[in-house]
């Protein structure tokens, strides 16, 4: 446990630790860069803050001075003249040339940041409420899929009294990976709300909105690990959105890859094979909780107002084809289609697992892969 390990380093059992790869206690700045760019907008973000002090202090300066060196009390009378042209003309140039001055360095970085030209490797980034789902569409990787889902259990969140882990709300089950020293181009959308997708030591932060592509690029100099949150609010789970990135060496990366396809394949399922209620239900409870629960709840309930109850649901328990074209597609903008984000038989065995839970006793009760298959086309 984390409390048994500070307290055996003499730390108080309060104490807060620093995040790995994250914010640190007290941080009163960014967090340390890792990439060219980050290193430009802490730099820019210093430069600015400098010359807004230097401002401050001289207007506040001259302003107290004139204020108490030329008081009444001391016999000064105010001046009767009504504008004078050179002071005119000062304090429009002089704030022209500290603009231009700073937006020069920062118009360079902006460039530079939206510049996703010659990329290594390619990511498909997709925001969903409330998970990130990462498909490697181009170099060393091609071909990998995956979601990444918060970690942190449940109990962590709910009952204050469960000791929390150093990286609570900062963990997931899927990080994604990528090789040191390589420029990785990352092009975003959405198929619910907009999303963010954001990691302040690299100095990426873009939206991904539906119906959208946006891109950006990053080129991480340290291996390590380094996480970020979705920082745009995307509903009531937005703050369960985390996202995490292992940089890894070329070498370290190249035996992931091998290791990620060989998982890929030996996950992959026949569409074909007929499934008994039994595996589809265990399966699907899987699929559900990871997938729907947010919304639906574990207990099937729903939350009024928001997302319907599946306990009793006059479409669980109607005919399968409607529940599927559902499931595939969506409905009424808040149901997300998961057409493309789920396999037929990970929807095949969800549905299964709805129409056999809680209250509901559906006639139509097991789904196969194969209808789910059909219903695609």
């Amino acid at each position: 446990m984390l409390g048994a390990s500070l307290l055996a380093a003499g730390v108080p059992a309060w104490a807060v630790p620093d995040v790995p790869g994250g914010p640190a206690v007290k941080e009163i700045t960014f967090q340390k860069p890792v990439t060219q760019i980050a290193e430009q907008i802490y730099h820019l973000h210093t430069l600015m803050m400098v010359i807004c002090l230097v401002i401050f202090v001289a207007v506040f300066g001259v302003m107290f001075y004139s204020v108490f060196k030329h008081r009444k009390s001391l016999g000064h009378k105010p001046a009767t003249f009504h504008e004078s042209t050179t002071v005119e003309i000062l304090w429009t140039i002089v704030p022209f040339i500290i603009v231009i001055a700073m937006a020069l360095p920062a118009t360079r970085t902006v460039v530079a940041m939206k510049d996703a030209s010659n990329a290594d490797l390619t990511i498909k980034v997709t925001g969903m409420q409330w998970k990130w789902g990462y498909d490697y569409i181009d170099g060393e990787g091609k071909g990998i899929s995956f979601l990444s889902a918060l970690a942190t259990p449940r109990e962590q969140i709910v009952d204050p009294s469960v000791q929390k882990s150093d990286t609570y709300l900062l963990e997931v089950d899927n990080p994604v990976v990528v090789p040191v020293n390589k420029k990785v181009r990352l092009v975003l959308t959405a198929n619910d709300v907009i999303h963010s997708w954001t990691i302040q030591r690299f100095g990426v932060k873009q939206d991904a909105i539906p119906g959208f592509v946006r891109d950006t690029w990053f080129k991480a100099e340290e291996p390590g690990t380094y996480r970020g949150q979705c920082v745009e609010l995307c509903g009531k789970e937005h703050a369960f959105m985390p996202i995490v990135v292992i940089v890894k060496s070329e070498e370290d990366y190249k035996k992931w890859v091998e290791e990620k396809q060989k998982e890929m394949a030996a996950k992959a399922d026949d569409p074909n094979k007929v499934w008994t209620i039994d595996e589809l239900k265990q399966r699907g409870e899987k699929v559900y909780m990871a997938n729907c629960a947010a919304c639906h709840q574990p207990t099937g309930k729903g939350i009024p107002g928001s997302f319907p109850a599946l306990d009793g649901s006059p479409v669980v328990n109607g005919p399968r084809a409607d529940q599927i074209n559902v499931v595939l597609n969506g409905r009424n903008g808040k149901m997300p289609a998961w057409k493309g984000t789920l396999s037929d038989t990970e929807i095949a065995a969800a549905i299964t697992f709805t129409r056999n839970n809680w209250s509901n006793k559906a006639a139509e009760n097991i789904v196969q892969p194969a209808e789910v298959a059909a219903a695609r086309k």
